[in-house]
């Protein structure tokens, strides 16, 4: 057996963040876990099945799109906390710099500085014996590219990005055979490339990663700027809180939304709370709050969350839907710092009706029925999605731009609205932007380009 595989940590992945954190079991009963999540639900009931203690816990960077649970464990279990000294982290942890090695009991962790993603970023390499193991390279090195280096704004960009190409290739000298274990992946708003391989080794990507074909720095800045897309707006605001350390939250504590009447609701929504509705897109669609949010409670509802609101919040969500989920996933990217949850409408959209309140509706399409010559269709996807493919005559516009870019109606008189993206969810939260904004002749398609050319036999327009 060869070391790569004696020491495969077991890996636990955010579907909805696109990150990966990884549990070793370090043979005596206690394990390492390497860029836990604020959420550790997944990461504890791991370490239980297999009968570990939690003893270190590895930050490989201040991370901007989750919130570090390695604080956290440090409280419950007293783990000892391992991250870059020049962090700068305000609470209890063991400050490594290049070269530094912590001894697991028969394993070693090596810290290699690999600034780029961040300037303290460091990569956690694995050893066994003598030979390199596995590389946790975070948001380093990633399977098919490297992370995005434009996150402490445009006037350090050229600086990280040059970094970055300096990082991988420090990592591209370690044995080809040496395994690595990313953070960011695919649906990561820190990454760019999809696919659904989550590790890789060192060459394979040699083998298969265009950035590291590319041994000129000044093309290695250019292709991978060009590959980033927008990322949430939170980013901006969790890597701070990941210095000064995540408020300790009380894990024991049932998780539960207070219960609002729905004249307190309005009273709040007056005051500048904003409902956001977590129930799938039909039963939005089908009666609504009027100005409520539709967030469809799914992986991806964190980073929605944090992307497009910023003010305290009501849920509404359907009986069968898990309060836990809600919470932890807005904890997870730190939405108590950010107003919190307050509460969710008791009784539902039922009750606000019969509390004498308005209930709006929204029309739903499916995609055979669009017909971009007589309707307004507003595709809400990213970039780059929409330069894969769309249809004809449609008005582009992200959904993370339209909390705060106005979309008129357009024509006189104006034609239907109708909002699209993949599959409907992302639809539904742009008609209810929409709605906000005072829109109200609006349909949500369900499905989304593919369906549509299937459907009608047509082409997509890949023409920008």
């Amino acid at each position: 057996m060869n070391a790569s595989t004696a020491v495969a940590p077991m890996t636990i992945v955010d579907e909805g963040l696109g990150n990966s954190c990884y549990l070793v079991d370090l043979g005596d009963g206690s394990a390492l876990v390497v860029d836990p999540p604020r959420d550790l639900r997944t990461v504890l009931a791991t370490a239980r099945e297999h009968g570990l203690r939690i003893r270190f816990a590895a930050d490989t960077h201040l991370h901007a799109d989750f919130l570090s649970g390695a604080v956290q464990l440090a409280h419950e279990f007293d783990t000892t906390v391992l991250a870059s000294a020049a962090g700068g982290r305000a609470f209890p942890h063991r400050g490594l710099g290049d070269g530094d090695q912590v001894d697991l009991g028969g394993l070693q962790l090596t810290a290699l500085t690999t600034p780029g993603h961040t300037d303290e970023h460091l990569s956690f390499l694995l050893g066994d014996g003598e030979r390199p193991a596995g590389v946790f390279t975070g948001g380093s090195l990633i399977v098919g590219s490297a992370a995005r280096t434009d996150l402490l704004g445009p006037d350090r960009t050229d600086a990280l990005t040059r970094a970055q190409f300096r990082s991988l290739h420090r990592l591209r000298q370690l044995p080809a055979r040496t395994a690595v274990w990313p953070t960011h992946g695919a649906g990561s708003f820190c990454s760019a490339p999809p696919g659904t391989a989550r590790t890789s080794t060192i060459g394979q990507e040699l083998a298969t990663n265009p950035l590291l074909q590319l041994d000129d720095e000044d093309t290695f800045v250019r292709t991978l700027l060009a590959s980033l897309g927008s990322y949430p707006a939170y980013f901006r605001r969790l890597t701070e809180i990941n210095r000064r350390g995540p408020q300790i939250l009380d894990l024991r504590a049932p998780a539960r939304l207070a219960p609002l009447s729905p004249s307190l609701v309005h009273t709040m929504r007056g005051d500048g709370a904003v409902v956001v509705d977590v129930r799938p897109v039909r039963d939005y669609a089908a009666g609504h709050v009027r100005g409520a949010v539709s967030i469809p409670l799914r992986a991806q509802f964190a980073t929605w969350l944090g992307w497009l609101v910023d003010a305290p919040v009501v849920i509404v969500r359907g009986d069968d839907q898990d309060p836990a989920e809600i919470i932890w996933a807005a904890a997870n990217i730190g939405f108590d710092t950010l107003g919190g949850l307050v509460g969710e409408l008791a009784g539902g959209v039922e009750s606000w009706a019969a509390a004498g309140y308005e209930l709006a509706t929204t029309g739903m399409l499916a995609a055979a029925e669009v017909e971009p010559d007589r309707q307004h269709v507003l595709d809400v996807r990213q970039d780059a999605e929409v330069a894969a493919g769309h249809l004809p005559r449609t008005h582009h516009v992200e959904l993370g731009s339209l909390a705060t870019e106005t979309v008129p109606p357009r024509g006189d008189p104006a034609p239907r609205t109708v909002t699209m993206c993949g599959h409907g969810e992302r639809a539904a939260t742009a008609a209810s932007l929409l709605e906000r904004q005072g829109h109200h002749d609006l349909a949500i398609v369900e499905g989304g380009p593919d369906d549509w050319a299937h459907a009608r036999n047509a082409r997509l327009d890949t023409t920008s």
